[in-house]
């Protein structure tokens, strides 16, 4: 597979990238960086210009078989509506979540993961390189996760969704919200069932993550899905004023509803963070004694 590495977001210390693709390289992967890959212009890796360029070249080179962004941070949402449609795999977090959404959007496939710093730094036999390995393979992935008392029982077979809350709460209102890559989703040839909706965040204060899950409920989004599943939300603190803690919190904007929630999975901004794919059918399982998600 032919890895093009590109920085759509923000600035990356270059020795990750060198890191990063010397590994890559040695599972057997071509590898290729984009022209401002290892660019800075303030917070991003380049101009608008500049980081849309690398990723309208990497889009449009028939060589390239999928597209690894170095790291997260803030940016793609300054150059998302000039964006050509996505027509090949995108791998990556965070702020990544925009291109997961673009792909969504287009019924392309991509991949949530890890990105150039832990591909870089953590060990080779650790869970989340194990199973990138696999799935840049193409091979299933299938993780178990223990359970969690506020977990909702229940089975969901439907492509997965989603990203950073914060990034798709930002995108609401647009052409790019969740309203639309859950319609997608839908009328895609993989399956008709609702989609699961994945969400995980970093830093954010406790009443914007209820702020966030209000709109996502009043705008219809939370009615849309057949199912949910709440990743890591890091340094994101219990506010006691808010009388709960804050995965509570999502638990009662998704009370109404009857499909299955799996809390504490293990997905965002920690270095376990396995990959998962979007767009694929998955399988999810949520029992009292545990939950299997199959992709």
């Amino acid at each position: 597979m032919h890895l093009r590495i590109i920085s759509p977001s923000g600035a990356i210390d270059p020795v990750y990238i060198d890191q990063a693709a010397a590994r890559l390289r040695s599972w057997g992967h071509e590898v290729s960086e984009g022209a401002h890959a290892r660019g800075a212009w303030g917070r991003f890796a380049g101009t608008d210009e500049e980081r849309l360029s690398d990723l309208v070249a990497a889009l449009a080179d028939p060589s390239v078989d999928a597209i690894l962004c170095s790291r997260g941070g803030y940016g793609l949402q300054r150059i998302l509506d000039q964006i050509p449609p996505i027509a090949k795999p995108v791998i990556g977090f965070s702020d990544i979540t925009v291109l997961h959404q673009l792909s969504a959007i287009s019924s392309q496939q991509s991949v949530h993961a890890v990105m150039c710093k832990h591909i870089a730094t953590l060990p080779e036999d650790s869970e989340p390189l194990m199973a990138l390995r696999r799935a840049l393979n193409g091979e299933p992935l299938s993780y178990s996760v223990a359970p969690h008392p506020l977990n909702r029982l229940g089975e969901a077979n439907a492509p997965v969704f989603g990203g950073n809350l914060s990034v798709l709460y930002g995108l609401q209102g647009t052409p790019y919200s969740l309203q639309q890559s859950a319609i997608s989703s839908q009328q895609s040839a993989i399956s008709s069932q609702a989609p699961i909706l994945l969400i995980e965040d970093i830093a954010e204060r406790h009443y914007h993550i209820d702020r966030m899950m209000r709109n996502l409920k009043m705008s219809g989004v939370l009615a849309q899905i057949g199912g949910l599943i709440v990743g890591q939300f890091t340094d994101c603190e219990d506010d006691p004023a808010m009388n709960c803690t804050v995965y509570e919190t999502i638990k009662e904007a998704v009370a109404e509803y009857d499909y299955p929630v799996l809390f504490n999975a293990p997905f965002g901004h920690v270095e376990h963070n396995l990959p998962i794919w979007f767009g694929k059918e998955a399988h999810l399982s949520v029992t009292a004694e545990g939950s299997v998600l199959r992709i």
